[in-house]
């Protein structure tokens, strides 16, 4: 659609217009930084931790990351002045998909991951390279569903924490996404005393310890094992390779230090609302209308 609104402003066809680039503007997310939708959510979140008396230590967030298993997710290559034209990067030829399912405390440790495989059947070689306790789904396209989505709940979430737990309750923060929305989801975090708080749509990129803290050391650091495969001359990565590589790069990404930074970084863990509202880059509102001139 931005390709095409761009077409349209210069003027020309779209298969000889110029692209948008990888720094389009996002209303979406603009109207999410507006500071007063930014300010209810921490409102939101410490006024349901007073009522229920939830500590730092039963504060968890949780959400899924996907990969392209033979694919390093910001391949660039610096080049001599003097070569033309745009370097080129050859990656293991696999593009199927995969989902790592991640949920982390605010004291600064990880619960197992899942791990979501596109396909239809377990294999049994999957399990002799998974670390003891990790956890395997399968779907048709390797995306996450509300069947694996309640599995994880009760499964990993629930098995993994419940003794953990300090207080009473525990307040598990996750996006808006269907999976974790059904009545089914819903109805168990009811009955085993989790509170459910979504945030504000489009909004992840300021206000998740996963998205702020993890995620993205965890995509750089699997783009480098995959490199590792490529100097090794592999030209295909399967999901055995995908768990190889995956380990290492997890190991790395989801340290206590990335993930307290997380925590404290989306303003969650010590409260602090101005770590986010500082980095706002918009401030959307109703224009004031132009005050009438006196003739």
């Amino acid at each position: 659609m931005a390709d095409i609104l761009l077409s349209a402003h210069a003027g020309s066809p779209t298969n000889t217009s110029p692209t948008v680039g990888e720094n389009w503007y996002d209303y979406q997310r603009a109207l999410c930084e507006d500071p007063k939708a930014i300010s209810d959510w921490f409102w939101l979140v410490e006024n349901t931790r007073a009522k229920y008396g939830i500590p730092d230590k039963d504060v968890y967030n949780f959400d899924e990351t996907g990969f392209q298993m033979g694919v390093i997710g910001t391949a660039k290559v610096v080049t001599g002045s003097q070569r033309a034209g745009k370097a080129l990067v050859t990656q293991p030829g696999n593009r199927e998909w995969v989902t790592a399912v991640e949920a982390i405390n605010a004291s600064g440790w990880a619960l197992l991951p899942m791990i979501i495989f596109a396909g239809k059947m377990h294999q049994a070689a999957w399990y002799d390279a998974l670390p003891p306790q990790w956890t395997i789904a399968v779907s048709e396209n390797g995306w996450t569903t509300d069947k694996i989505g309640l599995v994880w709940l009760q499964t990993v979430f629930n098995k993994h924490t419940k003794a953990r737990t300090v207080g009473q309750y525990r307040l598990l923060i996750l996006d808006g996404h269907g999976s974790h929305a059904t009545p089914e989801f819903d109805q168990f975090c009811l009955d085993n005393a989790i509170i459910t708080l979504c945030m504000p749509p489009h909004s992840s990129h300021l206000l998740q310890p996963l998205d702020v803290g993890c995620f993205s050391p965890l995509k750089r650091a699997y783009g480098h094992q995959v490199e590792i495969c490529m100097q090794l001359g592999r030209n295909h990565i399967d999901k055995l390779d995908f768990l190889e590589a995956f380990k290492p790069a997890r190991a790395a990404a989801l340290s206590s230090s990335n993930i307290c930074s997380g925590f404290a970084a989306a303003g969650l863990v010590p409260h602090n609302s101005e770590r986010v509202l500082s980095r706002l880059q918009f401030k959307l509102r109703t224009p004031t209308p132009p005050a009438s001139r006196q003739l």
